[in-house]
């Protein structure tokens, strides 16, 4: 045990009552990017709870939602860590599906329910508290800080990357912080080295001027669906091999260190499949169910004929495939659009190639000098041993620091498996948010111990 972690958890458990009543006011708060609903309150919310933790806070323009940023000096040779969260949301989504309010948060069976819980208010109040709470029991921080907070994560951040390249080119952090997104499924903590980028588009066919009789007009008038569908089997076989030339160019191997980061995960993965509902896996040339997940996907969304779901026997005017790329360390967006487009027009030069939004791929490598410092700090926070995970399945804009600051990222999950982020009833379990506060302490501690 540490005596100086100790003090926090009294502090955290002296203050539960308050603590938990100031993550409620920020839930009640409004922060739709999607919609501006909220925004400019949440802004000067965001300010006040830097504010509270000792930061020294700032309002950074973008032509979008503007980024917060706190900062605090530390003591000379200590790292400058940069923790980053967001402070929009997502829009509630159908009000009828949620139990109370989306902006009225609730307790209920030792969770808080409402829109942004989990995603991002609580975990990233839980990283201010922790420095709030080293500021009142030792009068600094262990580490020099920066707080970056994004107005526009759920919209896909599309200025960050010109911020942190404003902000910090001249003055890098060490290693960035992010708490986003649940812990391991099995209920274990983790530290989260990389993520996944994407690429989204759609794939548009057209064919008569409008939908014709299939009898009258079947096997003479051109059939955008199947123009389509012959269209799609030229991109992924029925192995899920990518067949799109040089959209996987450049991918990194896995280092010796992430495959047994890899094999040490734990999986059931018949209660995985069953918790799904299904019976098997998607076809796949990697064996390994997390191999899977550090690996490119190509991946159909949604086919429509517009149609108006009335299914009648005709051929359709259009056909829209809507699709989406994840991508791996050693792609790169452009160049990944670029073979779209290139194998659409040679495989199918009528059909219509209309890219959509897109977020790069980050990596941080487990050989990489911070990472036991990490581990250590959300062990002695959480009182667990956490899991490695090499990549996140999903996306996050984390390449905004590892790609244009060439620093490592770490994430720390803070909120439950089932958060239900993004959908109705969002949440985070009380005692995780409490938690977290005393992890977030703990990694400055140890990010800032002997050197």
């Amino acid at each position: 045990m540490d005596a100086l972690i100790d003090q926090v958890r009294l502090w955290v458990a002296d203050r539960a009552e308050n603590l938990i009543t100031e993550l409620g006011a920020w839930v009640a708060q409004p922060s739709v990017s999607r919609t501006g609903e909220g925004m400019p309150e949440a802004l000067l919310h965001g300010l006040d709870l830097l504010r509270a933790s000792g930061l020294e806070p700032e309002v950074v323009p973008t032509d979008g939602m503007p980024a917060l940023v706190g900062t605090a000096d530390g003591p000379t040779g200590a790292p400058h860590v940069l923790i980053y969260g967001h402070y929009d949301v997502q829009p509630a989504g159908p009000l009828d599906e949620w139990i109370s309010p989306p902006f009225e948060p609730e307790i209920r069976d030792g969770r808080m329910y409402g829109r942004g819980t989990g995603d991002n208010k609580g975990q990233h109040l839980a990283q201010l508290l922790g420095l709030r709470a080293l500021r009142e029991l030792t009068g600094g921080l262990p580490c020099r800080v920066t707080v970056l907070l994004d107005g526009e994560e759920e919209v896909g951040s599309p200025y960050l990357a010109q911020v942190v390249q404003e902000r910090f080119a001249d003055d890098r952090p060490d290693l960035v912080l992010w708490s986003d997104g649940p812990v391991h499924e099995s209920g274990r903590a983790c530290v989260v080295l990389g993520v996944r980028g994407i690429v989204t588009f759609e794939l548009r066919a057209t064919g008569p001027r409008e939908p014709l009789h299939s009898g009258n007009w079947g096997g003479v008038a051109l059939n955008p669906a199947w123009q389509l569908v012959q269209l799609l089997a030229t991109m992924r076989d029925a192995d899920g091999n990518v067949l799109v030339k040089g959209c996987t160019d450049g991918v990194d191997p896995l280092s010796t260190e992430e495959r047994a980061a890899l094999r040490a995960l734990p999986l059931n993965l018949p209660e995985v499949l069953a918790e799904i509902g299904t019976r098997r896996l998607e076809p796949s040339p990697l064996a390994g169910y997390y191999e899977r997940l550090t690996a490119p996907t190509f991946t159909i969304n949604s086919l429509s004929c517009e149609d108006g779901d009335e299914h009648r026997t005709v051929i359709p005017s259009v056909a829209i495939a809507r699709c989406d790329m994840r991508l791996v360390g050693g792609q790169q967006v452009p160049d990944v659009i670029e073979a779209l487009r290139r194998h659409v027009a040679e495989h199918a030069p009528d059909v219509e190639f209309i890219p959509g939004g897109s977020m790069s791929p980050s990596r941080t490598l487990p050989e990489t000098p911070y990472t036991r410092a990490v581990l250590a700090g959300t062990e002695l926070g959480l009182s667990e041993v956490p899991l490695l995970v090499p990549a996140l399945g999903g996306s996050l804009p984390i390449a905004a620091f590892t790609d244009v600051l060439d620093v490592p990222c770490y994430g720390v999950p803070l909120a439950n498996a089932d958060e239900r982020n993004h959908a109705p009833n969002e949440n985070m379990e009380i005692d995780r948010f409490l938690n977290g506060i005393v992890a977030a302490a703990a990694i400055q501690h140890t990010l800032g111990g002997p050197r």
